[in-house]
């Protein structure tokens, strides 16, 4: 998935943050698709179907690889959408490719070799996750290593890095860095918000604050932006604290492309 940063809309990677049931994942794909097709933003729908790093393990999950593959199938088949999703070990590549357009390595992952050259040897595109103890010029080894595999069709995507216990800092002169390194660049807008581990149990964050690093990523210059949304945040079982209600997503998407057409002027 070849994008160009010319283009006159960053693109959108847009949805829960786990698959809960099948009937709710098709609702919000539907909505964002809507959304999106009215604003003009193209969008890659993004779900996951395990969350394997979560804070506790007793904390939900999602709906496994076979599962989640097909519902995720169902998307793509009914609306038409591109999707994205998780993949944490090797073994889930093969599968995962028959279906997803982009896979994406979680950042706690980011430098796993053998995972990084499964991935680009998949013939999908691969979406990164710069982790959060990376500086932005440590990513041309990811970089380097998905290019070594035979994947030019990469994304780095920011989320913030670590600054001091349970909390995150999002330093904007990452973006055009690694942009002028020759990485396409993605704002991670909702995990930039994330308080890891700040519940104890579970992750919390402030997903008021996700509009306001939106507005700046944009402003800043990006290839893509990435947000999760639900309908009813408070009630997802993951990441509640930082998706941005649903509804909220068309308002914010209009503001983030006017001042995306403004800058690129």
């Amino acid at each position: 998935m070849k994008t160009d940063s010319s283009s006159k809309s960053f693109f959108l990677i847009a949805g829960p943050c786990v698959m809960e049931t099948e009937e709710l994942t098709l609702s919000i794909a539907g909505q964002l698709v809507e959304i999106t097709a009215h604003l003009g933003i193209p969008l890659v729908f993004k779900a996951s179907f395990d969350k394997a790093n979560r804070t506790s393990g007793q904390s939900y999950r999602g709906l496994g690889l076979a599962e989640g593959l097909r519902v995720l199938a169902e998307v793509k088949s009914r609306f038409g959408c591109r999707v994205l999703t998780d993949i944490h070990e090797s073994g889930q590549i093969v599968a995962a490719a028959k279906v997803i357009d982009i896979l994406q390595i979680p950042a706690f992952l980011c430098r796993q070799t053998d995972l990084l050259l499964a991935a680009a040897a998949s013939g999908r595109a691969v979406n990164v996750k710069k982790g959060q103890f990376l500086a932005p010029d440590d990513v041309d080894n990811i970089g380097s290593k998905l290019r070594s595999g035979g994947c030019d069709d990469y994304y780095i995507t920011e989320r913030g890095t670590t600054f001091g216990y349970h909390n995150l800092v999002v330093d904007m002169r990452s973006l055009p860095m690694m942009r002028q390194a020759g990485h396409r660049v993605i704002f991670d807008a909702t995990h930039s918000v994330q308080r890891p581990g700040g519940n104890g149990t579970s992750t919390g964050g402030d997903r008021t604050m996700a509009p306001v690093l939106a507005r700046a990523a944009v402003a800043a210059g990006i290839d893509g932006l990435f947000i999760e949304t639900h309908p009813d945040p408070d009630r997802s079982p993951s990441d509640g604290a930082n998706m941005i209600p649903l509804a909220q997503m068309e308002p914010l998407l209009r503001t983030l492309k006017t001042i995306h057409e403004a800058v690129s002027i």
